[in-house]
């Protein structure tokens, strides 16, 4: 697998990271998301020292991801993927219906 180097700037400070190709755009959103939410907490509360606002920042993004897990166990989301596996599901179903019918 090639490795490709991008450039990216967390709360002012530059990083060097290696990813694929295949994940460059989610690694730059990560990026953009990382950044994002360690500004806001700098500008909007009276943490300071970098590492510290990046344990609150981690512990913001963690706690999304953990209500956003806890909601899909509970059928309140779905995975894009699970969404795609039953449109497909229906969609083969549909068409075996259709076939039956225009043989009668």
């Amino acid at each position: 697998m090639t490795q490709k180097q991008i450039e990216a700037s967390i709360l002012g400070q530059n990083y060097r990271l290696a990813c694929s190709p295949e994940t460059e755009t989610i690694l730059v959103n990560a990026v953009a998301r990382v950044d994002s939410e360690m500004s806001k907490i700098r500008a909007g509360s009276n943490v300071r020292g970098t590492d510290r606002i990046a344990v609150m920042a981690a512990l913001s993004i963690a706690s999304e991801l953990l209500k956003l897990q806890q909601s899909i166990r509970h059928g309140e989301a779905f995975p894009a993927d699970e969404i795609r596996r039953t449109m497909h599901q229906m969609n083969e179903q549909l068409a075996a219906v259709l076939v039956q019918n225009e043989a009668r």
